[in-house]
């Protein structure tokens, strides 16, 4: 294991050498480069902040309004009727909003319920298994000025069905229903 954290800590110092090296020897201007690269990062940053505010105000409206409880209220009998838990449900219906967000719920489900629990087993086979697709549609696609996003945002959405239908079957094939 040592042998792995030494290797771990040097390689990247060792990348970016080999980096600068290799633009050096194709006389590259590296360190002008660097700072062009820098600038730009700073551009699409400032570019960004727009849509990460407004995703981020309407999570807070959604979740303070009661819409995200009422919704959950709606969806859980379903859920239920098919074995899966109830307490997954806010997880399911946040993570394709906020990763961060999901997250949260995920060490809340796993601190309550253990993570060898049914419902801590799943609750981490979602957060593997779906995507933030709003958040990228919102952030990616914004950043870059693409406005016509209905046919991402369907696929996205679809993908989330799908990986959250497979979590649910791999956790109760690999590990047994609740």
């Amino acid at each position: 294991m040592e042998f792995l954290s030494v290797i771990s800590l040097g390689f990247i110092p060792v990348l970016i050498g080999i980096i600068l090296l290799y633009g050096t020897v194709k006389r590259v201007p590296t360190y002008e480069s660097f700072v062009e690269g820098g600038k730009e990062g700073i551009k699409i940053a400032f570019s960004i902040i727009p849509f990460l505010v407004g995703m981020l105000v309407a999570i807070t409206v959604f979740r303070a309004s009661g819409a995200l409880e009422a919704l959950m209220n709606w969806i859980r009998p379903m859920m239920e009727a098919i074995g899966v838990p109830a307490e997954i449900v806010p997880l399911i219906l946040i993570r394709p909003i906020s990763g961060t967000a999901a997250l949260g719920m995920t060490s809340d489900l796993i601190a309550v319920y253990g993570p060898d629990s049914f419902i801590g087993r799943l609750a981490s086979v979602l957060q593997g298994s779906t995507d933030t697709t709003f958040y990228v549609l919102t952030v990616y696609f914004g950043a870059v000025g693409i406005k016509k996003m209905g046919d991402a945002l369907k696929v996205g959405l679809l993908a989330d069905v799908v990986g959250i239908i497979a979590a649910i079957l791999v956790v109760i094939v690999v590990f047994g229903a609740k």
